[in-house]
C-alpha cells in the first residue's frame, strides 16, 4: 500500500511508482495482495467532509483497484456502501473494513454482473439492507489483451459485452423504480473510448458504448432529475493489469503517458465524489478525464 500527505504539493511525476516494475501474472480477476508495488486507495490519505452523508450507494468491482477507492472514499463521505464483486471475497472483506471503519455499513454482494438476475438482486438486496439507493457506481469491468482478431472467442466477445456494458442497462434498469430526483449514475469508461488500444479491441469497443449509453440516459432521465456521468481513467494500477495483460505491458504500464507512470486509484476517487455529489448538480452527460495527460483527440 502506497501513501502520500495529501496537505503537501508534490511533484505529479513522483508523487508515485514510476515503471518499469516488477514482472508479475497473477489468475484473472487478479486480487490486491499479489499486486507489486500495492495501489494506493487513499487508505491513508482520503479526508471526508461531509459531502455524502447520509447517501445510500451502489458501486460495482467495489473490492479492488478504482471500486475500493471509491468505497473508501464515499464511506469517508458519509456514505453507506454496497460493494458488489465477482469472487475476490478477500479483497471485497478488507474493502469493507474501511467502509466500517469510516462508521458507515458496508453490504457485500458477490456474483457475476452479466447476468441480469443478479443485477437485479443487488438493487433488491440495496433496497433491504439500506432502505433506499441514491448513488449507483458502475465500474467493474472485464478485459483481455489480445496480439490478433482472430484470437477472440466469440464467448470472450459476448462475455466483454455482458460484463461491461450489458450490466450498465440491467442495473440502470432496476434500480430506476427506486431513484429520486438527486439520484446519480456514474458510469467507468476509459481512454480507451477515444483512442483504441489494439490489443484490447473487445474492451475498447464496450467504453466506447458505455460513453455513448452514458450521454443518452443522461438525457433520457434528465427530467426525472436523476444525473447521469462517467469518468475515463487512463492506465490505472489495479489488479486488473497484471491478471489480464503480457509481462512486458505490465512492466512499462503507464510509461508512455506524457506523467511517464499509471494512476493510482486514490487519484481517481474525489472525481467519483464529485460526480456523486450536489457540487456537480448542473453536470449530466459529462465525462470527466483522468488519463495523466494522455490526449483523447
Amino acid at each position: 500500500m502506497i501513501g502520500t500527505d495529501n496537505k503537501k504539493m508534490e511533484d505529479p511525476l513522483e508523487q508515485y511508482p514510476t515503471p518499469p516494475f516488477e514482472e508479475q501474472q497473477q489468475a484473472i480477476p487478479g486480487t490486491e495482495d499479489k499486486l507489486q508495488p500495492g495501489a494506493d486507495h487513499g487508505e491513508l490519505t482520503y479526508k471526508g467532509s461531509g459531502k455524502l452523508e447520509g447517501r445510500k450507494a451502489i458501486i460495482t468491482g467495489g473490492d479492488s483497484g478504482i471500486g475500493r477507492a471509491v468505497a473508501i472514499a464515499f464511506a469517508r463521505e458519509g456514505a453507506d456502501v454496497v460493494i458488489s464483486y465477482l469472487n475476490e471475497d478477500k479483497d471485497a472483506e478488507e474493502t469493507a473494513k474501511y467502509v466500517e471503519e469510516a462508521g458507515r455499513k458496508a453490504v457485500l454482494v458477490p456474483g457475476d454482473i452479466s447476468e441480469e438476475r443478479h443485477c437485479q438482486l443487488i438493487i433488491a438486496k440495496a433496497i433491504a439492507e439500506l432502505g433506499e439507493i441514491d448513488i449507483l457506481v458502475n465500474n467493474a469491468a472485464f478485459q483481455m489483451s489480445h496480439e490478433s482478431l482472430q484470437e477472440i472467442s466469440m464467448e470472450e466477445l459476448d462475455h466483454t459485452f455482458k460484463t461491461n456494458i450489458y450490466s450498465m442497462f440491467y442495473l440502470c434498469k432496476a434500480a430506476e423504480p427506486h431513484f429520486k430526483p438527486g439520484s446519480t449514475v456514474v458510469n467507468t469508461t476509459s481512454v480507451n473510448a477515444y483512442r483504441p488500444s489494439p490489443g484490447l479491441l473487445a474492451y475498447a469497443a464496450t467504453k466506447g458504448a458505455i460513453q455513448n449509453f452514458t450521454s443518452g440516459l443522461a438525457q433520457l432521465w434528465a427530467e426525472k432529475g436523476i444525473r447521469v456521468n462517467c469518468v475515463a481513467p487512463g492506465p490505472i494500477w489495479t489488479p486488473l493489469i497484471p491478471s489480464t495483460m503480457p509481462a512486458e505491458k505490465v512492466r512499462n504500464f503507464g510509461q508512455d503517458t506524457p506523467l511517464k507512470r499509471a494512476g493510482q486509484p486514490a487519484e481517481l476517487a474525489p472525481v467519483y465524489v464529485l460526480l456523486a455529489s450536489q457540487d456537480s448538480s448542473y453536470m449530466t452527460g459529462s465525462t470527466v478525464q483522468v488519463t495523466g495527460g494522455t490526449p483523447t483527440i
